[in-house]
């Protein structure tokens, strides 16, 4: 049973890793380069549905890795486990003190209502995306570490 948590819990946290890096280095490189308000749209539309889904991931994420580590405290790679756990939690904060606030305002955003900063606000989400994402591959390649 332990092992059937260790697989899931790995493709849970693979899958968001790799949620958030195509977000990171696909999908935003190609809605900043659309024409007009082409791009804007797309992220406001991007954070209200990442943003309804992507708490969940997260703190899902962190209760199966928190789980592993209890489950699995007498087991190789626990350390690794614990490890990625504090990850995940420095991911959580990042994301509640850094990104959640711009994305709260970026997604009600219209070409009618935007700030003028929009462009500036939008890049430093992007600058604080790229350290979670960092973060979180970081994590991911501990929990697929500690399986061997």
């Amino acid at each position: 049973m332990l092992t059937a948590l260790e697989v899931f819990t790995t493709v849970v946290v693979g899958l968001m890793v790799g949620v958030e890096f195509s977000v990171a280095f696909v999908i935003n490189p190609i809605l900043n380069a659309l024409p007009e308000d082409s791009g804007q749209l797309g992220r406001a539309h991007g954070g209200r549905m990442l943003g309804a889904v992507m708490p969940f991931w997260y703190v899902g994420s962190l209760v199966l890795v928190a789980v592993w580590a209890v489950a699995g405290r007498r087991h190789h790679g626990t350390g690794l486990v614990v490890t990625a756990a504090a990850l995940l939690i420095v991911s959580v904060i990042m994301s509640v003190l850094l990104l959640v606030p711009i994305n709260n305002r970026g997604r009600t955003w219209t070409p009618e209502n935007r700030p003028e900063d929009w462009k500036e606000q939008m890049n430093r989400w992007d600058r604080y995306h790229y350290a979670r994402v960092a973060v979180i591959i970081a994590a991911f390649a501990l929990l697929a570490t500690a399986l061997t």
